[in-house]
């Protein structure tokens, strides 16, 4: 049970953490996998495997599976634009931009479900929300500003992350709305299921995954820890801190997953992170901040 007071306990704050490596980490394995497979491609291994690997533990806690096209249309729903949308977007913006940049606008997810809930009537957009919202966008601006570059592809891959981030934020509405009494195992699993049927027409008709040449054992590892790691674990984790902690807590994590992907990204890959780049994903995390109120109410007492 979330919390009445609005806390996060140690363990939770420790989960937090741990969820935020297992993310951060998917912009790594992403950079590693697409060296050599095509970013569809990558997508189908990652949501096939993951619900693979989900699928006895679903077995052991002797979950339900849903009834005829009724009871599956909302995990399709969910599907669709909590996995095969935004994955299949960032990582074919990941083709031009760097991971580290993609996890920076990916934690612009929270600025985007505000304004889809706000938009559904699900929740009120309160000042402090708005000017969130603002500040959000604003750090976005900073991270290249005038330094888009559309021929290069630098521009697209950024607009395809921000995006994927408009999906995420459809999805959670999509799930407040009809989801809300399925368990959090058989929410996960039955969304991959789903991802991974969508997921293999879309590749199948644009990559054609069995004409590709196989790729090396370095590849094979980083999809399996996309796979088991950065999808089926993080599930669970976050799935386990939204039980004990709330939405409002879970949603934290958006401010750890750019700081490990960056690490990850600039240790690992090599990739270089620029100054702007730095400040506009701290202006994003005031943002970030700003939504969640406790700070204000913090320093108001």
């Amino acid at each position: 049970m979330a919390a009445r007071d609005g806390r996060i306990d140690a363990r939770d704050w420790s989960l937090l953490a741990a969820l935020s490596v297992l993310w951060g980490g998917s912009f790594f394995f992403n950079g590693l996998v697409l060296r050599e497979l095509p970013p569809l491609t990558l997508v189908l291994l990652r949501v096939a495997l993951a619900a693979i690997i989900l699928l006895p533990l679903l077995c052991a806690h002797r979950l339900p599976f849903p009834r005829g096209w009724v009871g599956w249309r909302p995990f399709f729903l969910v599907a669709l634009f909590n996995n095969v949308l935004p994955f299949s977007l960032i990582v074919t913006a990941q083709t031009w931009i760097p991971s580290g940049l993609a996890s920076i606008l990916n934690a612009t997810t929270p600025l985007f479900t505000v304004l889809v809930m706000a938009a559904a009537g699900e929740e009120k957009l309160f000042l402090r929300r708005v000017a969130g919202v603002i500040a959000g966008l604003i750090g976005v601006i900073i991270l290249r500003g005038s330094g888009l570059d559309f021929e290069s592809g630098q521009g697209l891959g950024i607009l395809l992350c921000l995006a994927a981030a408009l999906c995420y934020g459809i999805s959670a509405l999509i799930a407040r709305r009809s989801l809300s009494d399925s368990p959090p195992l058989a929410t996960a699993t039955f969304q991959l299921m789903a991802s991974s049927l969508m997921m293999a027409v879309v590749a199948g008709i644009f990559e054609q995954p069995w004409r590709l040449p196989m790729p090396g054992a370095v590849t094979w590892l980083a999809v399996f820890g996309l796979a088991a790691l950065s999808t089926a674990l993080a599930y669970i984790v976050f799935f386990r801190i939204l039980r004990r902690s709330g939405a409002t807590n879970v949603m934290l994590v958006t401010l750890l997953v750019p700081v490990t992907a960056i690490l990850l990204g600039s240790l690992v890959l090599g990739e270089h992170i620029s100054p702007r780049e730095i400040i506009g994903a701290l202006v994003i995390g005031s943002a970030l901040l700003l939504i969640d109120g406790r700070v204000l109410k913090y320093f108001g007492r």
